[in-house]
């Protein structure tokens, strides 16, 4: 597979020829070879999408909402395509691409709804004979940066909800999935967005700090939003406090499932499994740490595991039936076996799978984790997670909290008056009471707190994000000032 930088809705080379390769992390195959961009290159992108701003604002809403709906269809006519990219480059199963897809899709269509959403009000005033009121007005060019693991419903959303607010978009890729990033925005361009509204550029690895610096300064780009980790979300918020921009950062987690002493035992070991290992526990949302009442940790965690190792693991390219792909790159094997080290020195138990071997890795449960353990804290974004016994629902809460993330959570309890507490005690952008911390409707707002970031994607929360609020007055033609 090979990708090109699109800008003003050309597909073009770097203006220094350069490429970079994504290659396999099992078989160290080249899948992708990319276009790398540089500075020049992505400055020119920001460029097309100032000059591309000042018609776009004036866009009708019917225009956006037309377009943002052909999109959805078209994406979800490369399905296909989407399934071949995110198994080669990323390791995904076709259910995760699927999902991912069907989840963007939807994504576009809610997207357009919002296009009449757009609104301000009217406000009370003490001056006689005046009008005062707010309106929203897009800010200008919204550079927005998103990561590999969810490639398609990420970049959906890093470009869908600047554009119906009448933003234009440079659309930074992940350097591990530009072939996938790139089939989303040729979407839009196959649905007719005039040239320069969205403009998507490629880097290599090592250019990414020259590249990404270009972008922040330039004084056209007005917001950013990022989604990726916590570590590279707080250099991207210092490089832009620096230019005094606003950013929208969905970053880590360490998401918990609180299982409480009267939890339906069953459905909570279906939703530990779907949290946990969906695409390698390699979701931001993945559940991490498993709170279970010691009064039915051993049942849970006996049919967890039986669960656990039924999950089928191997390359999804030569074997789509396999539910648990490689990771993401070998080294993350490397991270993850010195967590696994770490707790059985320090007293936990391997209750399903074991450590990776490279970048393949089975589904692994480590039981009885505790705090001093580094996977008791650290993310560990792998088909791994841990079980932390605790006694009464007080020290439930106080654990789920022991975490310096907060982006998506659940509870599991048969007293939904009680699960609700805990749900509104818990320090987390959601929580899902019976349900997966694998969750996510384009309606709703999502986001974190804590070390997870902050700002709302999704629902009408995400107006704010891309818009500026000013006020108006319309006042007498003649008045009276004291001085």
């Amino acid at each position: 597979m090979k990708t090109t930088l699109i800008i003003d809705n050309q597909e073009v080379l770097s203006t220094s020829g350069a490429t970079f390769e994504r290659r396999h992390p099992v078989t160290d195959e080249t899948v992708t070879s990319s276009a790398a961009g540089n500075a020049k290159d992505v400055l020119t992108a920001v460029d097309s999408a100032q000059t591309a701003f000042q018609s776009w604002r004036h866009s009708s809403p019917s225009e956006r909402r037309r377009i943002l709906l052909k999109a959805a269809d078209i994406l979800e006519s490369k399905t296909e395509e989407f399934v071949g990219a995110m198994a080669a480059e990323v390791g995904a199963s076709a259910l995760w691409a699927g999902f991912n897809v069907f989840a963007a899709a939807s994504l576009f269509r809610e997207a357009a709804a919002l296009a009449t959403q757009i609104q301000g009000e009217t406000i009370p005033t003490d001056k006689p004979g005046t009008l005062s009121m707010t309106v929203r007005q897009p800010v200008g060019v919204i550079l927005s940066i998103v990561p590999w693991n969810g490639p398609v419903v990420l970049a959906a959303r890093a470009i869908a909800y600047p554009i119906v607010c009448g933003n234009s978009v440079v659309f930074r890729a992940s350097e591990a999935s530009p072939r996938t990033h790139q089939l989303v925005a040729q979407a839009l361009v196959e649905a007719g967005l005039p040239p320069g509204v969205l403009n998507f550029v490629t880097n290599a690895p090592e250019d990414a700090p020259e590249v990404i610096d270009a972008l922040i300064a330039h004084k056209a780009v007005r917001r950013i939003n990022f989604t990726g980790s916590t570590r590279v979300g707080r250099i991207i918020a210092q490089k832009a406090a620096g230019q005094l921009k606003r950013c929208l950062l969905e970053l880590g987690g360490k998401s918990p499932l609180v299982i409480l002493d009267d939890a339906n035992i069953d459905e909570a070991v279906k939703a530990a499994v779907f949290g946990s290992f969906l695409y390698q526990g390699q979701i931001c949302m993945s559940t991490e740490r498993i709170v279970v009442d010691e009064k039915v940790a051993d049942e849970f965690v006996e049919k967890f595991a039986a669960q656990a190792k039924k999950l089928v693991s191997g390359d999804p390219r030569v074997n789509p039936n396999c539910v648990i792909g490689p990771l993401v790159a070998s080294g993350s094997g490397t991270r993850l076996n010195a967590m696994i080290d770490d707790a059985v020195a320090k007293g936990a138990h391997i209750a399903a799978g074991g450590k990776a071997d490279g970048a393949v890795m089975p589904a692994t449960i480590v039981d009885h984790v505790k705090p001093g353990m580094s996977i008791y804290d650290d993310e560990t974004f792998g088909p791994i997670t841990t079980v932390v016994r605790v006694k009464g629902v007080d020290e439930a809460i106080a654990t789920a909290n022991d975490t310096s993330y907060g982006l998506s959570s659940g509870v599991f309890g048969r007293d939904v008056t009680r699960a609700l507490s805990v749900a509104m005690q818990i320090d987390a952008g959601s929580c899902h009471i019976n349900g997966a911390t694998v969750q996510n409707e384009a309606q709703a707002p999502f986001g974190g707190t804590k070390d997870s970031g902050y700002g709302r994607f999704d629902g009408r929360a995400v107006i704010d994000e891309f818009t500026e609020l000013k006020w108006i007055t319309l006042e007498p033609s003649v008045q009276q000032y004291p001085v």
